[in-house]
């Protein structure tokens, strides 16, 4: 049986939520008992009730919309962009002072940026595809080397099966 790339296999290679860090989240958490504050004039049992649900709500939304950075079936996902990996060149990873720039002073603002504070790594992911605006894409990542592999097991994979 030929291979297509309907047959082609789609499971997910990497899959990483760029969550926010724990100091965040407890400043999140910190809303709730401010809410229950504002709501204890009226009635003790409605602020503990509403203080909990602000602050389980602010932390759930705060989870619920980071961004999330996968790679199934061939293509990359990073936010809300997607892109075939064919069209990525080799992903170079930064760390310390390289990544601090790469996020600052030589940030190329054409490229495609999913970047969380409180993350240190930056994958920096070259664009092969010449009518792309975007030159590269610059993520952030807790595992960069796992993202990088990810991305070049992707590539090999995409090489190795035929199109139609």
């Amino acid at each position: 049986m030929q291979n297509t790339v309907r047959d082609v296999d789609v499971e997910t290679t990497y899959r990483e939520r760029l969550s926010p860090s724990l100091w965040v989240l407890a400043s999140a958490a910190v809303a709730g008992p401010m809410a229950a504050l504002v709501l204890a004039p009226v009635d003790r049992t409605l602020a503990l009730i509403g203080g909990a649900g602000v602050g389980v709500a602010l932390i759930a939304i705060l989870v619920l919309s980071s961004p999330v950075i996968e790679i199934t079936g061939g293509r990359l996902r990073a936010g809300r962009a997607r892109i075939e990996v064919e069209w990525l060149g080799a992903p170079r990873i930064l760390f310390g002072d390289e990544a601090r720039d790469a996020r600052g002073v030589a940030l190329d603002p054409r490229s495609w940026h999913v970047i969380r504070g409180g993350i240190d790594p930056i994958a920096v992911i070259p664009i092969l595809d010449p009518d792309d605006p975007a030159p590269s894409w610059v993520l952030s990542s807790r595992t960069p080397d796992r993202l990088a592999a990810a991305v070049r097991r992707a590539q090999a994979a995409t090489r190795s099966t035929p199109r139609r």
